[in-house]
C-alpha cells in the first residue's frame, strides 16, 4: 500500500500526533511520500526522495490513500494537487469542526489497520466546474466545497443577476451569493441559512449573503443545471472564492458554474457515517442544562 501524507502548515502540537502516523506506517512497512512544502516545516529532517510537490508527481507515484492532516480547509487544499486522479482522501483532524475530516487523532492507528483490512467505504463527492469570461481561476477552476462573489468590505450590496439554463431566476440584491455542492452545505452555506444536504445528492445550493429581500430563500437544484452570473454595484471590483482560493472580479466578468467532470473520494471508515458526524459536530441530541 502507498499513501501520500498532505499538510499545509506544522503546528508544534500536533507533532507527537504525526510521529504516531509515521511510525505506524513504517511499522506496517507502508510505502508513503510526503507533501514537499508541509516536510520543509517539520522539525525532522525528511528525505527529498521521500517528498512529492507537484500533481505530475503525485500522478506517477500513484498512491491508494492521500492522508489530510489539518481540518476541513487542509482537505479543500488538497484536491488542488489531486485534481483529476479521484484518490481516495482520509481526513485526519488536526483542526476545529472537521466535518470532511472526520477522524479525531486518537484514532490514527485504528484508522491505518482499518485502511489495511478494508474497513471503509468511499464516498464520492460531486464538485463544481467554474468557467469566466474573462478567466479567472486558471487550471484549478474547480472547488470541492463552494464558489461565493462578495461585496468588497467597504462598498453598499450588490446585486447578482441569476440565470439557470440561460433561463432569467433572479437579481439578488445581497452582500453576496454562495454557489454550493452537498460537501458544502456543511460550510459557509450553512453560516448563511442554507440546508444540510447529504453528499450523495446531485445538486447545488444557492444561498444569499444577507439578502435585502427578505422574501429571498436558499434554492436547492440539480447539478446537471448550468448556473450563469453577472455582477453589477457601486463600485466595478468584487470578491469571488473557490474554495480556499480567491480573486477579484469586475463587472465585466461572466460567470458559468456547473458539474465538475470528475469527483473527489473521502474514506469513510467502518463505524463512521454522515449522520454521525452532524450529530456529534452541531451537538444534536445534547441537553446542556444536563
Amino acid at each position: 500500500m502507498r499513501v501520500f501524507i498532505y499538510g499545509q502548515r506544522w503546528e508544534e502540537d500536533n507533532g507527537k500526533y504525526i510521529d504516531l502516523l509515521l511510525r505506524k506506517l513504517q511499522a506496517e512497512d507502508i510505502d508513503y511520500k510526503i507533501y514537499e512544502a508541509f516536510a520543509q516545516q517539520m522539525p525532522q529532517k525528511i528525505s527529498l526522495s521521500l517528498c512529492l510537490s507537484s500533481h505530475g508527481e503525485l500522478k506517477e507515484y500513484n498512491p491508494d490513500f492521500i492522508i489530510t492532516l489539518g481540518g476541513d480547509g487542509t482537505i479543500l487544499a488538497a484536491t488542488t494537487i489531486i485534481q483529476g486522479l479521484e484518490t481516495p482522501i482520509v481526513g485526519i483532524n488536526l483542526g476545529r469542526m472537521g466535518f470532511l475530516a472526520s477522524i479525531e487523532q486518537e484514532r490514527i492507528e485504528t484508522a491505518i489497520d482499518q485502511l489495511i483490512k478494508k474497513e471503509y467505504t468511499i464516498s464520492p463527492r460531486s464538485m463544481i466546474l467554474l468557467e469566466s469570461n474573462p478567466k479567472i481561476f486558471t487550471s484549478k477552476n474547480f472547488a470541492l466545497n463552494d464558489f461565493t462573489i462578495l461585496k468588497r468590505d467597504d462598498s453598499s450590496m450588490i446585486v447578482i443577476h441569476t440565470f439557470i439554463d440561460g433561463v432569467f431566476l433572479n437579481s439578488y440584491w445581497a452582500d453576496g451569493l454562495i454557489v454550493s455542492t452537498p460537501t458544502g452545505s456543511t460550510g459557509y452555506s450553512l453560516s448563511c441559512g442554507g440546508p444540510i444536504i447529504f453528499p450523495e445528492n446531485n445538486s447545488f445550493i444557492l444561498t444569499p449573503v444577507a439578502p435585502h429581500n427578505l422574501n429571498v430563500r436558499p434554492m436547492l437544484l440539480s447539478n446537471d443545471h448550468v448556473i450563469s452570473l453577472k455582477v453589477e454595484g457601486r463600485t466595478d471590483n468584487f470578491l469571488c472564492t473557490l474554495d480556499s482560493r480567491h480573486k477579484v472580479l469586475t463587472t465585466d466578468h461572466e460567470i458559468t458554474i456547473k458539474k465538475n467532470n470528475f469527483v473527489s473520494n473521502l474514506v469513510s471508515l467502518e463505524g463512521d457515517n454522515f449522520m454521525q458526524t452532524i450529530r456529534n459536530k452541531l451537538n444534536w441530541g445534547l441537553d446542556k442544562r444536563n
